[in-house]
């Protein structure tokens, strides 16, 4: 066989296959059987890629309104159990099907597996609404707390939080958050965890407070976890404050 034959074969084969993949892309080409909901768009590609160019968001859009998204169906029928928590779709900072969803089931190997959802792909003000789509803890500690959950977890993953409180107070005795006389709003007016008082609890009061403290010598005090880690009043977590004391007494 002579080298021009050989090409002239091969290059036959691949028009071939080109003019198949074209013809018949479900045979040629599809990774996997469409997913019950599209089973109908099996041997029709081209309704959601486009040529040489891949998926395209607009196809669908076309059928899945972004404003409808959980809420009616590709007529405009309500659906019966509309999904609230897809309403998310709407606050999107590009309309990108394809970042997330794969109609193909792909390889039985590769089944099961779904894209990883980025929060980077909503707009800034959504991503602070987490219980518009998660389900809020029910532990008692969550139970006390609405919102701002940033300030402890992040968008990557739920586990760990970031945040060890006893790192700053340790939760024991009066302030153990599991007793029903201390709540974390007692300490964190309006659930903003980012600031705390230890006024406007029993003893607590701000002359009381105020009085103590200056019998003893200190003047400054506002900074209370600077040297008291727990709900132990007699302890010397911070000597900064207790020096300073000492001087001025002198």
């Amino acid at each position: 066989m002579t080298r021009r034959l050989a090409l002239l074969i091969i290059g036959a084969n691949l028009a071939a296959a080109a003019v198949l993949a074209f013809a018949y892309p479900h045979l040629m080409l599809a990774p996997g059987a469409l997913r019950p909901a599209h089973a109908a768009l099996a041997t029709d590609c081209f309704a959601c890629h486009a040529p040489l160019d891949g998926t395209s968001a607009g196809r669908c859009i076309a059928c899945h309104a972004v404003k409808d998204i959980g809420l009616r169906d590709t007529k405009g029928v309500a659906l019966a159990k509309p999904d609230l928590k897809a309403a998310f779709h709407r606050e999107l900072i590009a309309q990108d099907c394809a970042a997330c969803h794969s109609d193909h089931q792909g390889l039985k190997l590769t089944q099961g597996k779904r894209k990883a959802f980025s929060h980077a792909l909503l707009q800034p003000a959504a991503r602070e609404r987490c219980e518009s789509c998660h389900e809020k803890p029910a532990d008692t500690l969550h139970r006390q707390i609405s919102g701002n959950c940033a300030q402890c977890h992040t968008p990557a993953k739920w586990k760990p939080a970031n945040f060890d409180h006893a790192r700053y107070f340790v939760l024991d005795r009066d302030h153990d958050h599991d007793a029903t006389c201390a709540t974390c709003v007692t300490c964190h007016a309006n659930n903003d965890y980012k600031r705390y008082t230890c006024y406007g609890c029993h003893e607590h009061t701000q002359s009381k407070v105020r009085a103590k403290h200056v019998k003893e010598g200190i003047r400054e005090f506002e900074n209370c976890v600077e040297c008291h880690r727990s709900a132990n009043e007699h302890e010397s977590g911070g000597r900064r404050n207790e020096g300073r004391g000492r001087r001025e007494r002198d």
